[in-house]
């Protein structure tokens, strides 16, 4: 399964055929997206267990968001059941994921620290204060646990973007989903680098009107980041049977002479 090369304008057909599925059911989709919002905030709350509980359930809530634009797309109806989608099938694989992203997490945050970067890493893991001026001056401390950081870190967001997706809807293994959905945006930079232009854009015109624009833009993340997964990873379709009965009818034919 090799991920398609697409041209750059490609990114903003994902913004339209993603905005076409929000209008399709509007008001369920901002409900759906609060309820995980909500869900996420009460894990991670939990003492101790909450926050790592968070990431490793994570894929499977996107998978239930994923079924939701999935049924959209074949023109059935959204449903608050699809949010459980990823509770039904592959969940072993679905965890295995957000395990691998949290230990990649914990592995990034540790190569930060090695370069002078352990405040910093204690603010943004919530062991220490986040004061703004302690802030800043972790910041411009660590130059270098920045740069490494944000590098790794993109890295693994990029590795798993379509990772989920591949596994639930392409029923791939979790390492090989993120190998692919890495590979996914090595061969699309140019689509990538619009549909991230554009996004950004809306972004901004979102938090004007007092971010009432976010319960728009927020479902699109994920609506467009279905659009962009069934483009670059599109099913294999199979022989229709007319064509199969026309290679039999050819050979029927050759017979007879």
């Amino acid at each position: 399964m090799e991920p398609k090369r697409l041209e750059a304008i490609v990114g903003l057909q994902w913004i339209k055929k993603g905005y076409k599925l929000f209008m399709q059911a509007p008001l369920l989709w901002i409900v759906l997206i609060a309820i995980c919002f909500v869900a996420a905030a009460a894990i991670s709350n939990i003492p101790v267990i909450g926050e790592p509980l968070a990431s490793l359930l994570m894929p499977v809530v996107v998978i239930g968001l994923m079924a939701g634009c999935r049924s959209l797309d074949t023109g059935d109806e959204l449903e608050l059941a699809h949010l459980f989608a990823g509770f039904q099938r592959h969940t072993s694989h679905l965890i295995t994921l957000g395990g691998i992203a949290l230990v990649s997490q914990y592995l990034i945050f540790g190569a930060m620290m090695m370069v002078g970067g352990a405040t910093l890493v204690s603010i943004l893991m919530g062991t220490q204060a986040a004061e703004p001026a302690v802030f800043q001056q972790a910041i411009v401390g660590a130059g270098a646990a920045v740069m490494i950081g944000a590098a790794l870190f993109t890295l693994l967001l990029m590795s798993m973007q379509f990772a989920p997706m591949l596994v639930f809807f392409r029923d791939v293994t979790p390492v090989t989903a993120m190998k692919l959905s890495l590979r996914a945006f090595t061969h699309n930079v140019g689509a990538m680098f619009v549909y991230g232009t554009a996004f950004m854009l809306l972004a901004i015109l979102a938090t004007m009107p007092m971010m009432l624009g976010w319960l728009v833009l927020m479902p699109m993340v994920f609506t467009t980041m279905y659009a962009s997964f069934c483009d670059i990873f599109p099913e294999e379709k199979q022989p229709t049977s007319g064509v199969i009965e026309g290679e039999v009818i050819s050979r029927d034919d050759q017979s007879h002479f």
